[in-house]
């Protein structure tokens, strides 16, 4: 059995620390470690930004962004395509979007996918909001921006069915090769999807 090296609350900060995306037990000792040595400096303004955070983080009522306002900040940047609506997964997703900046028209956050064994369908997710939108006599075109997953993808024909209806544009983000990739290296699925999705040069 491991001994415990600290105090009560220094292995609750280790352990909730844990809990994070990426952080193992030992990341986690490290970087509980690193806010107590440099308190004045890490663990005040981090402690003080947390609390800032719950108290003022809301979710978009538009689209399910995480921000300070609702509509977020995206919502209601009046330079954006209002013709276009980027369909993600989660708010990581959308994020990444826009850390790359791609996509210049709004967004849509199901909050995950279409997954049966688990219990989610379609009323768990922001799915009948993405519709109510998708009919906005603007809305011209709708991209399904989903994971290529099993659950990505079978929510992705779902919504395509979903919307049918809806008189836009349904079109989903290519799958296959990644630039710098080789075909080597390359899971089957990929290298289908790929082949699938070519273009006349």
């Amino acid at each position: 059995m491991a001994r415990v090296a600290a105090g009560p609350e220094i292995e609750r900060l280790i352990q909730l620390l844990a809990r994070l995306p990426g952080l193992g037990p030992r990341s986690a000792r490290r970087a509980a470690l690193a806010l107590v040595k440099k308190k004045e400096q890490l663990l005040e303004p981090l402690a003080a930004a947390l609390a800032e955070t719950r108290d003022t983080i809301l979710t978009c009522e538009t689209c399910g962004n995480i921000d300070t306002q609702s509509p977020c900040t995206l919502c209601r940047d009046q330079a954006r395509d209002r013709s276009l609506i980027c369909v993600v997964e989660e708010v990581g997703d959308l994020w990444a979007l826009e850390r790359a900046a791609v996509i210049n028209g709004l967004y849509h956050v199901l909050g995950g996918t279409l997954s049966p064994l688990d219990g989610v369908g379609p009323e768990e997710l922001s799915i009948a909001n993405l519709i109510e939108r998708a009919r906005a006599p603007d809305v011209k075109e709708v991209l399904l921006a989903l994971n290529a997953t099993v659950e990505g993808q079978s929510t992705a024909h779902y919504l395509m069915d979903q919307l049918a209806g809806a008189n836009v544009t349904v079109s989903r983000i290519a799958h296959g090769v990644p630039i710098g990739g080789e075909l080597d290296y390359l899971d089957e699925g990929t290298l289908a999807a790929a082949v699938k999705a070519r273009k006349a040069m």
